[in-house]
């Protein structure tokens, strides 16, 4: 048995999947932007050219072509249709519009809560019992070679940081750097304004409430 070269990890899948992933779907295809037919949600896995919409078939007739869906603003391709093509044992699939899909990239989502049993190897959705990968992409980079190695480092890394923010002075925790504009302080006028609205309401004589404006 030779010694695996650099180029094995790729090898282990076709070489369209990882454009395939890449690619960005449901975009208006330039060559037929007047046809209401213009929406690019097409891949050829023989040419891998990009997206394509239907009209731009017609140069692909004997090709192996594939239609990208959507779901909750996120790609997805039918069982039917990939399981021809790609093995896709361990990645999860769900049933939208009474087929069988599975999803083509990962999906951000908050951290599982306790009574999460199972979930994808490598973003932690939470998952069926009987899946270890939320997607394809996520199947990708969770059977790589180096990927044990990867999430190693980065529980490590986690559990460092939690380390140091339980041992902080004073019970201290360390804040997380955020990106989300603060709230801006309240100015002259804002502060009068919410200073006066706290005062009592005054009852008009004929028992209708009285709000100061």
């Amino acid at each position: 048995m030779g010694v695996r070269g650099p180029d094995d990890e790729d090898n282990r899948w076709p070489p369209w999947l990882k454009p395939l992933l890449k690619e960005q779907f449901f975009t208006q295809c330039k060559l037929h932007a007047i046809s209401h037919k213009s929406e690019r949600n097409m891949y050829c896995l023989d040419c891998m050219n990009g997206a394509l919409c239907s009209l731009c078939l017609v140069h692909h007739k004997e090709h192996r072509a594939i239609q990208i869906r959507r779901s909750s603003y996120h790609d997805v391709i039918r069982v039917a249709e990939i399981q021809k093509y790609l093995d896709i044992t361990s990645v999860q699939t769900y049933i939208i519009n009474s087929a069988k899909v599975v999803f083509l990239n990962e999906r951000p989502q908050p951290k599982p809560g306790k009574a999460i049993t199972n979930t994808c190897e490598v973003c932690d959705r939470s998952l069926l019992d009987s899946f270890r990968f939320c997607s394809l992409g996520c199947k990708i980079v969770g059977t790589s070679k180096n990927f044990h190695i990867i999430k190693k480092e980065k529980r490590r890394a986690i559990d460092s940081e939690d380390s140091y923010s339980s041992s902080g002075s004073h019970g201290a925790t360390r804040k997380t750097p955020s990106f989300t504009p603060s709230t801006p302080p309240p100015t002259a006028m804002s502060y009068r304004t919410v200073k006066r609205r706290k005062g009592i309401p005054h009852r008009a004589p004929t028992g209708v409430l009285d709000i100061e404006n």
